[in-house]
């Protein structure tokens, strides 16, 4: 099953792909519904390279809903693509690819998602679509603010 959503950002599309790389904004954009606790390895990096690297996910902070792989690829520039082609033992693929690109003024933001789990496809896919259109109204917060973090 696919999520596809994107919003308009109030900045510019080289602002948002700076901080768009940032394991901050991940952090920051998740909250308070999902945090991430790096395991391997044990932080994750300031700035996503290639590479694994598995977390556990605990909603709202406090209640664990299993280990994630984040695996980071960076595919194309133009638009500027990160790709999180994830996976768990519950989650057999969670490809997350994000997009930014100039549209007019400001910047078009995308989230493309595609869950496959099993039986459990619906429901972890209903639950990504509350997930994405939390984390788009997080972004347009903090781009409204300049990107000042709380």
């Amino acid at each position: 099953m696919i999520v596809d959503l994107s919003t308009r950002l109030d900045c510019a599309a080289s602002t948002a792909i700076e901080h768009v790389t940032t394991s901050r904004l991940l952090e920051y954009v998740a909250k308070p519904l999902v945090t991430f606790v790096p395991k391997q390895p044990n932080q994750l990096p300031d700035i996503w390279r290639d590479g694994t690297y598995w977390v556990e996910l605990r909603l709202f902070g406090l209640i664990p809903i299993g280990k994630q792989a984040i695996v980071i690829s960076h595919p194309q520039q133009h638009p500027f693509t990160l790709r999180d082609n994830g996976h768990s033992p519950l989650i057999k693929r969670w490809d997350h690819t994000i997009e930014v690109a100039v549209e007019g003024t400001s910047t078009r933001y995308r989230d493309h998602v595609v869950v496959e789990a099993g039986w459990l496809t619906p429901f972890i896919w209903l639950f990504a679509q509350v997930f994405y259109r939390h984390r788009q109204r997080r972004w347009r917060r903090l781009a409204a603010r300049h990107f000042r973090y709380e």
